[in-house]
């Protein structure tokens, strides 16, 4: 028979072979020589109980008196596109790359079109920004090939269920080289030193079935007659005839954002969220979220998500990275952009994240802006605070001691910070809008009171994390997802506002490609 069951171990027990099976031998109530063999479905870390301690809750499939089947081989039904119709996607990130595979799986062939570089080539300009405070505006954080997220931590785990299929998303990230533990564990996670080597691949698997990606492409124009779109042109001179465009532009392409409202195309100002992230030592975290001294070797290090209402907005911890490193993310000088990520194995010595309130039409009218771009703007003027304030060398961000923050306190001091640019000590509130300032401080002392020690000041807070998703949302008709004024043209991913980290905006592409290849193939699609 094969049965499933679920198993609360101890962090070592659950990496002994012999003892795991010896359980679900006891749960099971049969003798062990019996069981030919289990596979994980679901793992996750249950840290409530300090009676108890820390257990690895895992749903495990079991072969009883049955041969042990291996998990079935995934086929992304990639084909030969070399001849296929073509449709033009902008962008390689999650939306763009997800929506190349999904066409070719349909039969037509994808030309990608990248403002940035490949991956590799993208490493010297991050270096370049992290050391020097050099911005490359076409090749940074967010622009290059697996978009932002490529350089930003890989986290897998998403809410949007109901908008696609996550399991297949998985099941190409191992088809591509991630490790299998993404597909039962509970937030996966692939890591910024890997994830760059799955782009690779990706883009190597494009290439082969016939796909065309294009790199240092930047867009800036779109050819529209009578309603239907019929070219682009892009910054190099070039114009490239098409009527099928999936825009998978990213959440900080503001230069599309702004060529749609020139050429009067309907766009709208999106709620985002805006706010700034805050590091502590991760040994802290670790005690706090685990009842313990020290972590041990058989846990990750800890995570948490907070969320608390405070001065009338909600307040919640956003992208929290455990052993990581919070990095510069601004696309233009002059401003300061922070975002988190971190490796594999979550090794670095502090847990740093988001720590954010939603920002609507009310706030950008309150700072002069108005329009299906005031989001946007109101965006920007947060980051060119941020630059004031930290300093015009580089890419330094100003910060404050957490307990210090709260008390409106400049600190005289700053913690050892993993952000490379440097920290330079200042009051947040000169940054942050007054309504966001004041519900972070609220939120924060609501927080420390849910995390007995997380309000002190061995944390430090950097400003400013405002790229938590797009301020401009790209309508799009619900049945054929093109934008209801120009045919052809299909909005798509995060800087669309329709998705909101890497899962969902994979998700979102596949249905753009979907869309897309109807266009192109009709009745065959």
């Amino acid at each position: 028979m094969i049965k499933e069951i679920v198993l609360a171990l101890s962090p070592f027990e659950a990496t002994q072979n012999e003892i795991v099976r010896q359980a679900i031998a006891e749960a099971i109530g049969i003798k062990q020589d019996r069981i030919e063999g289990y596979r994980i479905h679901k793992r996750s870390i249950d840290a409530r109980s300090k009676s108890k301690g820390v257990q690895i809750i895992q749903t495990i499939t079991v072969f009883v008196d049955e041969p042990f089947q291996e998990r079935a081989p995934f086929d992304p039904e990639l084909k030969d596109v070399h001849g296929a119709p073509e449709v033009v996607i902008v962008g390689a990130g999650p939306a763009g790359l997800f929506a190349a595979l999904k066409l070719i799986s349909l039969g037509v062939k994808p030309i990608i079109l990248e403002r940035g570089k490949d991956v590799r080539s993208r490493r010297r300009d991050l270096a370049q920004l992290n050391k020097q405070g050099i911005v490359n505006p076409e090749s940074n954080y967010c622009f290059g090939e697996g978009g932002a997220g490529t350089y930003s931590d890989g986290k897998l785990y998403t809410r949007a269920t109901k908008r696609g299929d996550v399991g297949r998303l998985l099941e190409l990230f191992v088809h591509f080289g991630a490790s299998e533990t993404i597909l039962y564990e509970t937030h996966p996670h692939i890591g910024t030193n890997k994830l760059p080597h799955i782009i690779s691949a990706m883009r190597a698997a494009i290439e082969a079935c016939g796909g065309v990606i294009h790199f240092d492409k930047k867009v800036n124009n779109l050819i529209i007659k009578q309603g239907k779109l019929v070219g682009i042109g892009t910054e190099d001179g070039a114009q490239l005839d098409t009527n099928t465009l999936i825009l998978a532009n990213g959440h900080s392409a503001r230069d599309i954002f702004e060529l749609l409202h020139q050429k009067q195309i309907l766009i709208e100002a999106k709620p985002f969220a805006l706010g700034v992230r805050i590091e502590h030592p991760q040994a802290l975290i670790d005690s706090i979220q685990y009842h313990c001294a020290l972590r041990g070797d058989y846990l990750p290090p800890a995570a948490y998500s907070l969320v608390a209402q405070a001065k009338g907005r909600g307040v919640f911890s956003f992208c929290m990275c455990p052993g990581g490193i919070i990095a510069p993310a601004a696309t233009a000088p002059g401003e300061v952009v922070v975002n988190g990520w971190s490796p594999s194995k979550r090794n670095n010595p502090f847990a740093n994240s988001g720590t954010v309130v939603t920002v609507e039409d009310k706030d950008f009218a309150k700072a002069g802006f108005a329009g299906p771009l005031a989001g946007m703007h109101f965006q920007a003027m947060v980051e060119r605070k941020a630059y004031e304030h930290g300093g015009a060398n580089g890419n330094v961000a100003p910060a404050q001691r957490l307990q210090d923050f709260v008390a409106n306190k400049l600190s005289n001091s700053l913690p050892d910070c993993s952000y490379l640019p440097g920290l330079k000590s200042a009051l947040i509130k000169r940054v942050l809008p007054n309504e966001v300032h004041q519900a972070l401080q609220a939120g924060v002392g609501i927080f420390g009171s849910k995390l007995r020690g997380y309000l002190t000041n061995e944390a430090v807070v950097v400003a400013t994390e405002s790229r938590t998703s797009s301020p401009v949302r790209i309508p799009r008709v619900k049945e054929t997802l093109q934008h209801p004024q120009v045919a052809g043209l299909i909005p798509c991913g995060e800087g669309a506002g329709y998705a909101g980290g890497i899962i969902s905006a994979g998700m979102d592409g596949e249905r753009c490609a979907a869309a897309a290849a109807r266009l192109v193939l009709g009745a065959n699609a």
